[in-house]
């Protein structure tokens, strides 16, 4: 039986119980980067956010299907690429291939399909034509535009009314447009700029209408969760919802999760604000673990203050316990430490459950750590494992060695050895140990048995 998870909807604003469109089967999508510059640390925040909810919601049984777009071509990417003298897929390209081999550091697993606009075209002006079929896209001099009025919800995610948002829409307006809220489906280029043949002539899409066409394309017309920074909630996902709703009639997506910034002084970290830090930067003064650690500590829906001191404390924090699991482990668990161990597990799973709400989880797990070090029991630790199954960073910690054994396995390794050493069979005890070693797992005999821990 599955447990009852709740998450806050941004939708509904309230936490409302979670079921997925079909039962066991989690579609997610989560909007990606536009790769026109170096991933910052806002950036992992997000992606570390979404893959640790990935990472519980396969843990407690479901199968999850998991999109995130890249953006890659857009007037921040041809602005780049002029900037740089060079092709604008040559420039997305490369920031895509930045963005994977900084965010893979943090532990943070490749989307099952992370499609790029740029492969999607013909989905997406085939989308725009039925937009405009339906009354609620029309064409101006080589652009479309969506008719906001017609879509009878719009500002539903955000809260926001049509009335609040006029005065504001007024001051840069295309007089052309029928209103000032009408956003862009498709963008008419430029003599000098990339673009596609289209019924409306050469061009390109808009922001919004990429994300509609590509997850729909992979999870189907109605997703169980859309993810994504809290900057996207307006406008960008208040108009992911028109178009997509106007598209097919159904309800886009059942869930909206959105996480809080990373501040600096409590402003927004950010490229255009010029006081982002880039992930890369930060990944040679610190570790992996550490980042990773660091970046799960605060409630996702809460800001996350920027600071030098906590990314210090995290590291410390983490290497304690990287110490506490490489010492060797000689306890035996009877039944009333699996049971106290069983429980704290549990209230772990229970504060996910609540809303993702990883402090309270990091209490839980600090509570197994607790009676690791009193009990050296093996059967605690394999808590502890089950546990960084989720938040993803002891593994990645500097002191830390990369194994793929299972402690079961490395148990039954001992205990072949031990049979080996008693009936004389040195050489093949030999070969274990030195297996073993390879692994990155060090024996150490001692009077009460063999003990191992990690080099």
């Amino acid at each position: 039986m599955k447990k009852r998870i709740y998450f806050y909807n941004t939708l509904t604003r309230r936490k409302d119980e979670f079921f997925p469109l079909f039962d066991g089967k989690v579609g997610m999508y989560v909007c990606g980067i536009t790769p026109y510059d170096s991933t910052h640390l806002g950036h992992a925040r997000c992606y570390v956010v979404f893959d640790a909810i990935r990472r519980f919601l396969k843990k407690v049984g479901y199968e999850v299907k998991y999109v995130q777009n890249f953006t890659d071509i857009d007037d921040k990417i041809i602005a780049k690429s002029g900037e740089m003298n060079r092709d604008w897929r040559d420039v997305s390209s490369e920031f895509i291939d930045e963005y994977y081999r900084d965010i893979r550091r943090l532990g943070v697993e490749d989307a099952d399909f992370a499609p790029r606009v740029s492969e999607n075209i013909p989905e997406v002006i085939r989308a725009v034509e039925k937009l405009i079929e339906k009354g609620f896209g029309y064409v101006l001099a080589g652009d479309v535009y969506y008719r906001v009025r017609k879509f009878r919800n719009y500002g539903r995610l955000s809260g926001r009314k049509i009335e609040e948002l006029l005065p504001g829409a007024r001051v840069a307006a295309d007089e052309r447009k029928e209103s000032p809220l009408d956003f862009a489906l498709w963008k008419k280029s430029a003599e000098n700029e990339p673009g596609w043949e289209s019924p409306w002539g050469r061009g390109r899409p808009g922001w919004h209408i990429e994300c509609s066409v590509m997850s729909m394309k992979f999870l189907g017309e109605t997703l169980d969760i859309h993810g994504g920074g809290q900057d996207l909630i307006f406008p960008h996902h208040e108009n992911e919802i028109a178009q997509s709703e106007a598209l097919t009639g159904k309800i886009f997506s059942r869930f909206w999760l959105h996480n809080g910034f990373v501040t600096v002084k409590n402003e927004k970290m950010s490229k255009s604000l010029k006081n982002f830090f880039r992930l890369r930067d930060i990944l040679e003064n610190f570790s992996p673990a550490a980042v990773r650690f660091y970046l799960l500590s605060q409630h996702y829906r809460r800001p996350l203050d920027f600071s030098i001191d906590a990314l210090k404390d995290a590291e410390k924090t983490v290497e304690k316990i990287s110490r506490s699991l490489s010492e060797p482990l000689h306890g035996l668990a009877d039944e009333n430490l699996k049971k106290e161990a069983d429980g704290i597990y549990e209230n772990f799973l229970s504060a996910l459950c609540d809303d993702f709400n990883t402090p309270v989880a990091y209490s839980y797990f600090f509570s197994l750590l607790k009676l690791l070090n009193k009990s050296k029991a093996a059967y605690v630790a394999d808590k502890i494992e089950e546990a960084d199954d989720v938040l993803g960073f002891l593994r990645l910690g500097k002191k830390q060695k990369e194994i793929s054994l299972s402690r079961e396995y490395i148990r039954e390794k001992i205990e072949e050895r031990t049979r080996a050493r008693k009936s004389g069979n040195f050489p093949a005890a030999d070969r274990i140990r030195n297996e073993l070693s390879e692994k990155g797992i060090i024996l150490e005999d001692t009077p009460s048995g063999t003990k191992w821990r990690l080099k």
